[in-house]
């Protein structure tokens, strides 16, 4: 079992940052990144204290042990958040995504849609235009990419992905997780 992934899904299921949850259980911010990347281990105390505080008792946190792995997901396992202002929709194609190596996810852009910016990390992304023109800016260089051209990058650069189309635009975008 990996502690630290389930620590880091519980934690963003509650929408902490690992900030927050270090103020809520006495640890440090570091701490809890340590603990989350599998390169420390919680005593009992301290994995009892970060349960209670993220909602959940030991025995659900260790219950899902000898489950088998899910492999197909359907639309029904899917969640989805419509960003008014910055006019996209993104539907997030694995709810667990979040404990895996990679997060699918789709983005609909409406005319003059931009997903948000991103600081430079360690993530590799992968991009492909299902539908209409995309922008990706990528630290001071921009590139446009059309319907059926893929994109990939290392986001070693802050970064965001903006509709360059007269109308809507599609994309199945696929980052990995990173940790700086």
């Amino acid at each position: 079992m990996q502690i630290g992934a389930k620590i880091r899904s519980l934690r963003l299921h509650k929408g902490l940052t690992q900030e927050e949850l270090g103020e809520r259980t006495n640890l440090s911010k570091g701490y809890i990144s340590q603990l989350e990347r599998d390169l420390n281990s919680p005593s009992i105390e301290t994995l009892f204290t970060l349960l209670e505080v993220l909602g959940t008792t030991p025995k659900e946190f260790f219950d899902d042990e000898g489950e088998p792995p899910k492999i197909v997901y359907t639309p029904e396992d899917q969640t989805s958040y419509i960003d008014e202002e910055k006019r996209y929709d993104i539907r997030w194609l694995i709810p667990t995504s979040n404990e895996k190596e990679m997060e699918p996810v789709l983005i609909t852009f409406e005319k003059n849609g931009e997903f948000k910016s991103f600081e430079p990390s360690l993530a590799e992304t992968f991009i492909y235009v299902l539908e209409g023109k995309i922008r990706l800016q990528l630290g001071d260089e921009q590139y446009i990419a059309d319907e059926g051209n893929a994109v990939y990058y290392d986001a070693k650069l802050s970064h965001q992905v903006s509709n360059a189309n007269d109308g809507p635009s599609k994309i199945l975008l696929v980052a990995t997780h990173s940790y700086l």
